[in-house]
This record gives structure tokens, sequence and C-alpha cells, in this order.
């Protein structure tokens, strides 16, 4: 297993460890993610039908409503949500859910570099993703 440690900027305070769930693409939770069960239903998404709970959810931005915020929030408040966020670039929807809940959060990653089942390591206070990377090449 490969070890990488990507450096970042802090959004929300915090450390978490687990699996991560990536996509390339956008997420609006605002209707994008059934905060019931934190499962992505939106149509054609890169990871509709897979479950955000307990993952590192590793993703470009966000997109849509500013109701969003309280989606994120109300995920995590439901046990369902990630456990920590990275993003390639923060915007304030994912940001201000993210601060609401208490969840560990950076951005300015290059994101391109985990990928889904990749074991990682968010020190959102030092600005760290360590990803323990599957056998692949870097």
């Amino acid at each position: 297993m490969n070890t990488l440690v990507l450096k970042g900027r802090k959004i929300v305070e915090g450390r978490a460890e687990g699996e991560a769930l990536v996509t390339r693409e956008p997420i609006s939770f605002m209707g994008s993610v059934n905060p019931k069960t934190g499962v992505v239903i939106e149509r054609g998404h890169e990871i509709e039908g897979k479950c955000l709970k307990g993952k590192v959810l590793v993703f470009p931005c966000s997109k849509g409503s500013t109701g969003g915020s309280y989606m994120l929030y109300d995920l995590v408040k439901n046990g369902q949500g990630p456990i920590a966020i990275v993003n390639a670039e923060a915007e304030s929807v994912v940001a201000i859910g993210a601060i609401v809940a208490d969840l560990p959060m950076v951005d300015r990653v290059d994101i391109s570099k985990i990928e889904t089942g990749d074991y990682v390591i968010v020190d959102a206070d030092g600005g760290t993703v360590e990803v323990h990377r599957k056998d692949r090449e870097s």
C-alpha cells in the first residue's frame, strides 16, 4: 500500500479517518442526496446509489441551492452523512453546512490523487489529507 500526504487548507477544524468516496462531479446536497438515508439520488451522477454514511466525501465543489447547507447538517445530525469533506475548492454552501455540523473539512486539495476505497486521514487542523492507496501506480 502506498501512502501520499496532500496539503490543503483548513475550512472546519477536526480530524477523521475512513474510506474515501470520490466523485469528480459537483454535488448538491439539496435534492441530490436523500437526507434520511445518505444515498445519492441524483440521476446520472457518478456516485448515484452510493451512501455517504461514514465516508470521507471527496468532490471538487458544490452546486445548487443554499438549502444544501441545512441538508448537509441534517445528514450528519441523522447519522447518515460523511465523516469529513475534502474539496478541490470550497464554496459557501458546503462550508456553512460543515461548520454547523462540526464536520472536518479541507479544500485546495488535488483530489485527482484520491480514489474511492482509499483509506484517508483528514487532519483539518494541519490542513493535510493522508491517503493510504491501494496498490496502484502513482
